[in-house]
Formats: C-alpha cells, sequence, structure tokens
C-alpha cells in the first residue's frame, strides 16, 4: 500500500460514515461539527477481476480476498478532520486537516447531496444549502494552503533560477515534496500552464496563482462523492454537481446502505459482494419486516438504480482511473501459479501503469531488481526483459541471481 486515498469535506458530510463503510471500521460519527478531530486511518479495498478466472484455478490469496473470482486488495485510506471555509488561515481544524492531506495521493470529497448542512456543518433545512459551494470553497482552500507554501520565498526561488541556472523544479521540489508531490507533477503543471520555468521571476501574481491552482488539480486530483444520495433533493443536486464541475468525476453515493450491507454480510445474513447491485436473503427468518422492507429499498432506490452504493465504485476510479494502477502477480513457478509454499496466485500487487518487469522486482524487493535476470510470463510461459512494460493481471516469474520469486 504505498499510497493513500484522502477522504476530505466539511464536518457532518459523512466522511467517517464513508470511512466506515469502506474499512469495516467504527469511528465515532456524530452529527455536530468536528467529531473527527484527529485523522482516522483504516485499510479498504479496490475490486478487480481475478487472475484465477483466467487460468481457472481455484486461487488461495494472502494478501487479499478473493471472492468468487473477484479480487479485493488492500489500500490505505485516511479520513482527516472536517474543513471549513478559512482553514488556510487556521479557522476550525484547518491545521489539523492540512497536515493530513500532504499524506494523499488523491482526495475523496464527500459532499453532503442532501443539501441539508450549510458551510460550516451545521444541520440546516433539506435543500437550503447548494453543494455546489462545498466544492468551490474546498478547492479554494486547498489552492490558497499550497499557494501559501509555493510563495514563502518566491523571489529568492526565482532569482536563483535567474542568476545561477537552477532548475525550477528542483528547487520546488525540495519545497513540496512533503506533500507528496513528484517532479513530474511539477513539470506537467509548468507546461499545463503554459508558463517558462527559466522566466520564472517575470512570473505575474496571477500567473503564478494559475500555476499553483493547476499543480494542486494534478498532485491532489479531486473525486467528488454526492453522498446520501436517496435523501429529498439528492438526485437534482447530483445533476447540478456533473453539470457545473463537468471536468469533475462525480459518483452518487449512499455510505450508510453499504454500511448496511456488509454488516449484515459479516454476520452471514446477507450475501453481498462490494461493488454489486444486487445482494442475496441467506437468513431470512433472523430479519424482522420493517428490515426486509428496508433492504428492498436499498436495492431498488440506491443500488439498481445507481449500479451500486456507490463505495466501491468511487475508490476504484481513485486508484484505478486517477492514479492509473494496474494489479500484477508474482508466483514461484509459472506452471503451477504458486509460490514457494504452494499457495495458488496468493499475492497481487498494485503498482503504476508503464511499470517494467525489473521495477516490479524492485516493488517486491530491492535485492530482487538489483540481481534481476529475466522474468517469466506465466500464459505465453515466454521469457521477457528488464525493460518489459507489464499489463493489468499479468502473472509473472523473476529469476534473478539471488533465487526467484
Amino acid at each position: 500500500m504505498g499510497f493513500t486515498v484522502g477522504i476530505v469535506g466539511k464536518p457532518s458530510c459523512g466522511k467517517t460514515s464513508f470511512t466506515n463503510a469502506a474499512c469495516m471500521t467504527d469511528f465515532k460519527v456524530g452529527s455536530y461539527p468536528f467529531t473527527t478531530i484527529e485523522a482516522n486511518v483504516g485499510v479498504t479495498h479496490v475490486r478487480t477481476d481475478c487472475a484465477c478466472r483466467d487460468f481457472d484455478v481455484e486461487d488461495n490469496p494472502k494478501n487479499s480476498i478473493c471472492i468468487e473470482g473477484v479480487r479485493l486488495v488492500p489500500v490505505k485510506l485516511i479520513d482527516v478532520a472536517g474543513l471549513v471555509p478559512g482553514a488556510h488561515e487556521g479557522r476550525g481544524m484547518g491545521n489539523q486537516f492540512l497536515d493530513d492531506v500532504r499524506e494523499a495521493d488523491v482526495l475523496i470529497h464527500i459532499v453532503d447531496a442532501s443539501g441539508a448542512l450549510d458551510s460550516e456543518g451545521q444541520e440546516v433545512d433539506a435543500g437550503s444549502h447548494d453543494p455546489v459551494d462545498d466544492v468551490k470553497f474546498l478547492e479554494t482552500e486547498l489552492t490558497e494552503w499550497m499557494h501559501g507554501i509555493v510563495t514563502k520565498d518566491w523571489r529568492r526561488i526565482a532569482s536563483r533560477v535567474r542568476t545561477e541556472g537552477a532548475k525550477l523544479d528542483g528547487l520546488l521540489l525540495e519545497k513540496l515534496s512533503g506533500l507528496q508531490i513528484t517532479r513530474p507533477h511539477i513539470l506537467k503543471a509548468i507546461r499545463a500552464s503554459g508558463l517558462t520555468a527559466s522566466a520564472a521571476d517575470h512570473w505575474s501574481e496571477e500567473e503564478i496563482r494559475h500555476f499553483v491552482s493547476t499543480l494542486r488539480g494534478i498532485a491532489k486530483p479531486i473525486i467528488i462523492a454526492a453522498n446520501k444520495i436517496d435523501r429529498p433533493n439528492a438526485e437534482e443536486n447530483f445533476n447540478r454537481l456533473k453539470e457545473t464541475f463537468p471536468d469533475y468525476l462525480v459518483v452518487p453515493v449512499s455510505a450508510l446502505a453499504e454500511k448496511a450491507l456488509k454488516d449484515l454480510d459479516k454476520s452471514g445474513v446477507i450475501k453481498y459482494i462490494p461493488g454489486n447491485d444486487d445482494f442475496e436473503i441467506l437468513q431470512t427468518d433472523k430479519l424482522k419486516e420493517q428490515e426486509i422492507a428496508q433492504l428492498d429499498k436499498i436495492k431498488d432506490n440506491i443500488l439498481k438504480k445507481h449500479g451500486g452504493s456507490g463505495v466501491q465504485n468511487i475508490l476504484n476510479k481513485a486508484v484505478f482511473d486517477f492514479l492509473k494502477m494496474i494489479t500484477v502477480y508474482p508466483v514461484h513457478d509459472a506452471n503451477s501459479l504458486t509460490d514457494s509454499d504452494g499457495n495458488v496466485l496468493p499475492d497481487v500487487f498494485l503498482v503504476p501503469e508503464g511499470i517494467t518487469a525489473k521495477e516490479f522486482a524492485g516493488v517486491i524487493h530491492t535485492a530482487l531488481m538489483e540481481s534481476f535476470i529475466h522474468g517469466i510470463d506465466a500464459r505465453t510461459k515466454m521469457r521477457i526483459s528488464d525493460k518489459h512494460v507489464l499489463k493489468d493481471r499479468d502473472v509473472i516469474k523473476i529469476v534473478s541471481a539471488k533465487g526467484s520469486k
């Protein structure tokens, strides 16, 4: 789990409910602002088709879960303190929030789609608050926070670029690496802003702000979770969010429905695979008539209508679509698809698109990368070189001078 999904939003919007649903945790949930003071950290899973389907084998995973050919791969998730307007100036839990956000590679913004909370997280009449404003203020707060960091000592940095020939991206990397911002992020933002790095000392305030806004969008991409989608006014607001922010991905979500289904699945009352648009009741006698009626509402008004509760969908979007991750399975024996203990397809790793066989060896262990000889594709049984680019659901054996994996 070399990356982190951050759950952000204003107080009481459902961030912790989403985290509990995603991670099956029991973090404190409250109807008042700042229930979450310190960040809640948990482990959730993303869903992908398991390679066991391709080989028609029965696997026994060690570092993940496989349910009927669906592989659930662990991902770190952090639910940070609620954000209010002025957070970059220290309002509310602003400083705590922004410190926690540093760790996140992608942000899921939980928005109360029903419009029943004001900008401070206080309850108001349903539909009286515009969720569009929540998205705008969060975007502003993150940009202002990053702008303050970038512009501190800006004149000195820009002067070094001009007088010493120093690289702007290198100087900014020194300032921003603690925010999980990389050199490629910075270079991409400079290009996308249409600015010339060597002329940084001539950038106007407007150009600097445009660069920072672009960098924030690249380094801390945001996906919008339109939570409480089954509440009054939520559908209308969901559509408005999509229309207002065409460049954002907006996903309908019901965190409470997902948690209820997972709880019932865990107790054996129903059978539910996260991300499915249906479930099977296994023990009707354990449910009251009212509970069955509620399950029917969840199935008809949420799962069938939106293709699921949205929790698994948005997690998958964050990891696979925004972070551009793929799954790769290392094995010790390319014929039996086992590790050295005989476990079939025991491990799966989430790695960036474009990773080579040698780079993947380093993900498993540094020594394997340093002594890499070649890999073996379990599908073709052919050797692959160190520069061979891996594909999603590849199953490979790494052969090295220090042994094989």
